[in-house]
């Protein structure tokens, strides 16, 4: 397992609601949403390169559907 970075960060009550909201009904944590939302958001805006395999999602073997 590969070692992340911590980052902390202060938000408003309502934008924390609606993340632990969303994380709940998407089945991930709060963190694993935020990182997938600002993979997304770097990758769209061209300041990360198109990863793999997003994060929280299993990458599919040879003759997966």
């Amino acid at each position: 397992m590969v070692r992340s970075d911590m980052l902390a960060f202060r938000v408003e009550s309502h934008l924390k609601q609606a993340l632990e909201q969303a994380a709940r009904a998407d089945g991930r944590s709060v963190s694993n949403l935020v990182e997938r939302i600002l993979v997304e958001w770097l990758t769209a805006n061209g300041h990360l390169d198109k990863p793999a395999a997003a994060p929280g999602q299993k990458r599919r073997g040879r003759g997966t559907t």
